[in-house]
């Protein structure tokens, strides 16, 4: 037998070890996440890909990665050329207001609004005559909205990051997967036999789930804003599309800034009219499509519960961020088959009879 000392020094070893991979890991957490769920909903596809390429795991891996990149990162940067000239347009629009100022009356629709019209108007001559008032009111518009700008630069450039990091680790997963589920197999039987098997299948659907309910949703959200769009007649229907199926799974922002900014539009180009029907459209379609197909869409796929689908979205999201939306409602699944395997051992403890 070992010495005392001999056993604490090994220990420290493997816990040095074991705190030293977390800490090289622990940036890429989410990334690696996010590509193990896009492998896990795509696995399908990838099955059928491999058996017509022969079994070439190696040539399949790249074609999902190729059409990864051709999907998701080629869109993007269209659209990331488009919010900039976008910006630049809307800095275009302003800088007139802030060296001239407001026009001396205010349009002909505002000032002949019911009962709130002549409050309006009034407001508008104040903010004529008082540059300071007219000038503060600019920051608190203008302010909001450069914060709004940024943060959805910032999510595209860093998605486009991310998305080069994603795709090389969905590489060398799909690769590698049969070693990976093999390992992950043995694992879950090692420590958990039968209860551990199920488990994994567990978290496998709820994922599949989750992934079904985020993509389905902005997919109606999308289709939803496409109809709004050519009834408005906003030119660059189907960039518009796209940008609203991006914007529909980034939990923050939302499709909003891509409606917003076509009504934006249609005011600014002087349909007024279009420009409240596109807000009411926003607000009464696109977006209230999120609060009832994701749940329904997520419970049915995962087989799950709507309420612990809907807590695990909405919880995961407010502790892990975007990962959230996955490791919420998997984590509560995993912990209800853990709850019912142990109430059924329970149940059967109490129904066996006694020995005399």
């Amino acid at each position: 037998m070992q010495p005392r000392h001999t056993q604490f020094a090994q220990l420290a070893i493997v816990a040095l070890l074991i705190i030293g991979c977390i800490a090289v890991l622990l940036p890429f957490v989410g990334t690696l996440l996010f590509a193990i769920v896009i492998v896990i909903t795509a696995w399908p596809l990838y099955a059928r890909l491999l058996t017509a390429l022969r079994s070439r795991h190696t040539l399949a891996a790249l074609t999902m990665s190729l059409a990864l990149v051709v999907l998701l990162g080629v869109p993007m940067s269209l659209l990331s050329g488009s919010l900039a000239s976008g910006l630049d347009m809307l800095a275009k629009a302003v800088r007139p207001l802030i060296e001239n100022g407001l026009p001396a009356d205010p349009p002909e629709l505002l000032s002949r609004l019911p009962l709130i019209g002549s409050a309006i108007t009034d407001y508008w001559h104040r903010l004529v005559d008082s540059r300071e008032e007219l000038n503060g009111l600019l920051r608190q518009v203008l302010d909001p909205a450069r914060k709004v700008a940024l943060t959805a630069v910032t999510i595209f450039a860093q998605g486009l990051l991310q998305l080069l990091l994603v795709t090389f680790f969905v590489f060398f997963i799909f690769r590698d997967a049969h070693i990976y589920a093999g390992a992950l197999l043995t694992a879950a039987r090692k420590l958990g036999g039968p209860l551990g098997e199920r488990m994994l299948k567990l978290a496998r659907g709820t994922i599949t789930g989750v992934m079904v309910g985020i993509i389905g949703t902005a997919a109606g959200q999308a289709l939803v804003g496409m109809i709004g769009y050519l009834i408005a007649g906003v030119p660059g229907v189907l960039m518009l599309t796209f940008a609203t199926f991006i914007f529909a799974m980034v939990p923050v922002i939302g499709p909003t800034l891509i409606w917003g900014g076509a009504a934006v539009w249609l005011y600014d180009q002087g349909q007024t009219g279009w420009a409240i029907f596109m807000l009411l459209w926003g607000m009464l379609g696109i977006s209230s499509v999120d609060n009832f197909i994701k749940p329904v869409l997520i419970s049915r796929t995962a087989a799950q519960p709507l309420l612990l689908i809907v807590v695990g979205v909405f919880g995961g999201v407010l502790v892990f961020g975007f990962i959230g939306l996955f490791l919420g409602p998997t984590l509560l699944a995993l912990g209800q088959a853990l709850i019912r395997e142990w109430m059924a051992d329970k149940g059967a403890e109490l129904a066996r009879p006694e020995q005399p």
